[in-house]
């Protein structure tokens, strides 16, 4: 490999996202001088960084070879695998390859995005489609997920296949889609696979996943325990086999449906659009639902993360059109993303304070996980046989855990790796060969700015320690401000002494100190923040301004 990183004759993994944390994925192969891109993902932001909502992965690496990648090709419609294509995918300026559900939904994000007809889109037959990209050809193999079209990838280089999952499970009743079965696994691993890159999601699970069909036996009997009250559910907008279950279990308890989310509509539409619910119940809307008698209405909702725009928190904070009372029951047919507790606390909380029932997974078989657990990831092991297991997708704690597994189950070569290691898989020994810089972006209000830049840094110190602004007229006199410090009957007080020390630490310079402007900014700003924290006990950012004239 060139100290440039340029691949030669040998073939290169390199996750850029997704591997070290849950979400953001975007992964690339290297062989014969080309890159070509899996997954182009995003993450949504927590108070790590203050005033954020997306968290990407930092491309530099990829957009300074831009001429070198060959394409991107999305494995299913997950956020966390297409979320980015709006941001970067015209600056790569490669086309973008995916089945019809997931291209559709790529559209509408890029026609939101003003973006509609600017970056190619090639429609891939979902069962078995083929792509050849210079050295890599790739065929799509549905497998089972919480979402329609949700493919592994099996990449044919010179050196040898990949198999790289996606985002995966087994199911013998998935509802929606024909997952590529048992014996045409076995056969490509009769027929050799170099490298399995896999989901690590769920590899501390030591129980299978669990059918879809066993969640409609499941939901049928919760929904049909509460007759004459009104029952809500939530479960993310994305899964349609869920959404198909939730309409047949409308049907057969005699309910009516009514949906609540933009994001649910949307689904819908697509999921219409593309030959998938068909024989969807028609949806009513929230005037007629709340018109119906309680037991005849089931409302499908956003929310279950405890999003506070998204349908169920307003419903609980009684700021929507469609209401529960005491009594009326909602079921989380979800599970709890980690991070999101207090949020989904909360509006939990709201709920049980006004006597609404809740049934969450733990309670009711009204849930299965879109991931692999230990004897799925046992089963996949055996059938495909690999020469080298990649963990992707997962913190560190989950892909060491999967490489010390994938040994226990009789593969020889595991590789760890981490957002930034570029590993050779071929040929000789896979392993560690360089590592490069994989930062994190995030956009802040209209901007994509570096997750660790002055801006996301300052506005933590702002968030911990609150700002004291000093203003100095044309003869040194100081105006004093301060905002988010634990003053409150103190404030005027230590206004006072701020200033009074200011005056002082002023008089203090001498010489060439006491005409230069940063010496005077340094001293008063080094008085103010001294008497901060001598009042509050905190280190406030201080901003210091002199008066013109």
């Amino acid at each position: 490999m060139k100290k440039d990183y340029t691949p030669e004759d040998e073939l290169l993994f390199l996750a850029l996202g997704g591997s070290g944390e849950i979400g953001m994925n975007v992964n690339l192969y290297g062989c014969q001088g080309k890159w070509l891109m899996v997954d182009l993902g995003m993450t949504f932001g927590a108070n790590e960084y203050p005033g954020t909502e997306l968290v990407f992965a930092d491309l530099d690496f990829i957009e300074a070879r831009a001429q070198d990648l060959l394409g991107i090709v999305l494995t299913h419609a997950h956020e966390d695998h297409i979320g980015a294509v709006p941001y970067f995918a015209a600056e790569l300026g490669v086309p973008l390859y995916a089945t019809p559900f997931t291209a559709e939904l790529v559209r509408r994000k890029l026609e939101e995005a003003d973006l509609d007809g600017e970056i190619e889109i090639n429609i891939i037959e979902e069962d078995h489609g083929e792509i050849e990209l210079g050295p890599f050809t790739v065929t799509y193999l549905p497998l089972a997920h919480s979402i329609a079209e949700g493919n592994a990838l099996l990449i044919d280089t010179p050196h040898g296949r990949i198999f790289h999952t996606g985002d995966w499970k087994l199911d013998e009743d998935p509802i929606i889609g024909e997952p590529t079965t048992e014996e045409e696994l076995r056969e490509i691993g009769d027929e050799g696979v170099l490298a399995l890159v896999c989901d690590s999601t769920n590899v501390f699970n030591p129980n299978p996943s669990g059918s879809e069909g066993a969640v409609y036996k499941g939901l049928l009997g919760e929904v049909g325990k509460w007759e004459g009250r009104r029952v809500l559910v939530t479960t993310f907008a994305s899964n349609v086999a869920r959404l198909q279950t939730l309409g047949d279990v409308a049907k057969a308890t005699g309910r009516q449906l009514c949906v609540a989310g933009r994001s649910l509509d949307r689904i819908i539409d697509v999921s219409k659009q593309s030959g998938y619910l068909q024989d969807f119940p028609q949806v009513i809307d929230w005037d007629t639902a709340m018109g119906l008698p309680r037991g005849q209405v089931l409302i499908l909702a956003t929310g279950g993360q405890g999003e506070p725009r998204a349908a169920l928190a307003r419903i609980a904070d009684e700021n929507h059109p469609l209401e529960l009372s005491s009594g009326d029951v909602v079921l989380f047919s979800s599970r709890q993303i980690p991070g999101n507790e207090i949020s989904i606390g909360k509006v939990q909380n709201q709920l049980a304070e006004r006597g609404i029932v809740m049934v969450t997974d733990r309670q009711s078989m009204i849930h299965v996980s879109g991931h692999p657990g230990r004897p799925e990831l046992a089963a996949l092991y055996e059938w495909l046989r690999p020469e080298t297991l990649v963990p992707v997708h997962g913190e560190i704690r989950h892909m060491q855990e999967q490489c010390r597994f994938g040994r226990s189950e009789g593969i020889e070569q595991t590789v760890f790796q981490r957002n930034g290691d570029i590993v050779r898989l071929a040929p000789g020994a896979p392993g560690r060969v360089a590592q490069i810089e994989a930062g994190r972006l995030v956009l802040d209000g209209d901007i994509i700015v570096p997750a660790d830049g002055d801006s996301i840094v300052m506005r933590r110190r702002l968030a911990f320690n609150g700002v004291v602004m000093v203003v100095l007229d044309a003869k040194g006199r100081p105006q004093v401000e301060a905002m988010g410090l634990p003053l409150v009957e103190d404030y005027a007080d230590f206004i006072a002494e701020a200033q009074a020390d200011i005056v002082e630490a002023l008089k203090r310079l001498r010489g060439r100190d006491a005409s230069s402007r940063e010496a005077v900014i340094e001293a008063a700003r080094l008085a103010a923040r001294r008497a901060a924290t001598r009042w509050s006990g905190k280190r406030p950012q201080v901003k210091v301004m002199l008066a013109e004239g």
